[in-house]
């Protein structure tokens, strides 16, 4: 393969990880996919320990808590020792916290930004040294439909996701001077394990007056029916990285594309409804 690439892939076990390595080990390219449990990530993979699996191009299963920053500099450590380089960087991992405001406790809510925010954080500062060396290399942060619209019962996903958007941009000014790439995926709903135990957490402090019962049940209906096919998103992310000119911004899914112009309308609307007041504040 002429294109071969060095993946470095948070999030590698389930979901929308275990697809896109799944597809990359198949087209040849070379892969540093982090887990929490790499035995997990060796199971469900078809790896045995690392290193040239047969059939599947090459992998290095890489055990990481992303919310540890010494554990994320040493997994890229590796991960170049390894290959050499680092050409793609998917920041993926992370899980919903279901609850209200009220309902979510402080370490609940750090907990989630742990994970969702800091966790990429720590994986862009890490691997930003050897990129900028190189003067190449794409960034690809998985935010979320929840990046662009606020839902109820998912403040502290949303906090995150909408950080993840503002932080992308952010890098992509700082960084495109040495020819480094950043793009922000937003997908809405796909059929991956995402609505499943372990990757949603509900709050443990439950208030019955905010609905929250009902909502996990049309969820737990939702699980298994979405619309979105990840192995046709995973195609899609291999597909961004050989564009010489790819987006900064990436919605994925009709569902998420609806959902965030229709938004936009409305905010558009009511910039305007109140633009009166808005202009109305200069000496």
């Amino acid at each position: 393969m002429q294109n071969t690439k060095v993946w470095f892939v948070t999030g590698a076990s389930k979901g929308l990880g275990l697809a896109l390595v799944r597809l990359l080990l198949s087209l040849g390219h070379k892969v540093a996919a982090t887990s929490r449990n790499v035995g997990e990530l060796e199971k469900v993979v078809g790896a045995q320990g690392g290193g040239v699996v047969e059939g599947w191009g090459e992998l290095l299963p890489l055990q990481v808590d992303i919310t540890k920053d010494e554990s994320v500099k040493e997994a890229v450590r590796k991960a170049v020792e390894q290959f050499g380089r680092l050409d793609v960087i998917v920041n993926n991992a992370g899980y919903s916290l279901f609850g209200s405001m009220e309902e979510v406790s402080e370490t609940e809510f750090r907990q989630s930004l742990d994970v969702n925010l800091v966790g990429p954080v720590n994986v862009i500062r890490a691997v930003m040294p050897f990129l900028r060396e190189q003067q190449s290399g794409h960034v690809i942060n998985i935010s979320s439909l929840a990046g662009y619209k606020g839902y109820g019962n998912a403040a502290s996903y949303c906090t995150a996701k909408f950080a993840m958007v503002g932080l992308s941009e952010s890098l992509a000014e700082e960084v495109k001077a040495f020819g480094i790439k950043v793009t922000v995926v937003a997908p809405g709903y796909f059929r991956t394990s995402f609505l499943e135990k372990g990757s949603l957490v509900i709050a443990k402090n439950r208030i019955q007056e905010y609905g929250g019962d009902q909502l996990l049940a049309m969820m737990d209906q939702m699980d298994g029916n979405q619309p979105g096919d990840p192995d046709k998103l995973v195609k899609a992310l291999v597909r961004i990285t050989e564009d010489k000119n790819p987006p900064v911004h990436l919605l994925m899914g009709p569902d998420a594309y609806q959902s965030v112009t229709e938004k936009r309308k409305g905010e558009d609307a009511e910039f305007e409804a109140w633009k009166h007041v808005t202009v109305s504040t200069d000496f």
